[in-house]
């Protein structure tokens, strides 16, 4: 499976997720499908980072998107009654950066800190996904070239995000498929076979603000 076709299957499922809360008013199977989109983008930025030949413009196209996406994102999300928060673009460029950081210290262990850090604030400032995102676009870069270590704790880290909700909701179904959800793009990423395949790689930072946009249009004014 290439780059390319895991890039389709998010894409896919991202509109999917998006459109769920438009097509039923709420939370819905939709929203499950959804949750396979992240971890995809999440990977791409590992990926990104170990194969990019100008670190720095891939830093500045990150950023540019992101504030160029936080006004559509905000009015999509305002429309269906969700609280403020900064956009997925923001927190694939804090996971960007998380690595970057990790990977100019000679010491592991200030390296570990200091993205442990980048977790925590992604928290308080309320990135979309927060530090579950940062978390899992780290340990995709760690453990690239361990494919099981890599699913592994990416499975783990999703039992411990849904642990405390599935705890107090006394293991309510519709967390358990939805943890499970969040666990199945694993097995695309596992199907990887590290080629690129086609590029459309501006076409995917102009689509993310643009759907939402219209999104948001279609909500208003249906």
């Amino acid at each position: 499976m290439t780059s390319f076709i895991l890039k389709i299957i998010a894409v896919i499922t991202m509109i999917t997720d998006h459109s769920g809360y438009l097509i039923f008013n709420g939370f819905s199977f939709f929203n499950y499908i959804g949750r396979i989109a992240f971890p995809i983008f999440a990977f791409q930025i590992s990926e990104g980072y170990s194969h990019t030949k100008n670190l720095k413009k891939y830093f500045l196209r990150l950023l540019i998107f992101a504030i160029i996406s936080q006004i559509p994102y905000t009015l999509f999300e305002s429309s269906i009654g969700k609280d403020f928060s900064f956009n997925v673009i923001f927190t694939l460029l804090f996971g960007l950066f998380s690595i970057f950081i990790y990977n100019k210290q000679k010491n592991k262990y200030l390296g570990l800190i200091l993205v442990t850090l980048i977790a925590l604030l992604s928290e308080i400032i309320n990135l979309c996904y927060g530090a579950f995102g940062i978390i899992i676009i780290f340990i995709f870069h760690i453990f690239k070239n361990k494919k099981i270590l890599m699913a592994l704790s990416y499975v783990i880290i999703c039992i411990i995000k849904y642990l405390p909700d599935l705890i107090n909701y006394n293991f309510y179904y519709k967390l358990i498929i939805l943890c499970i959800f969040t666990m199945l793009p694993i097995l695309f990423i596992l199907l990887y076979n590290g080629k690129k395949g086609k590029d459309f790689k501006y076409f995917l930072y102009l689509f993310y603000p643009m759907h939402l946009f219209l999104l948001y249009l279609v909500n208003i004014f249906t």
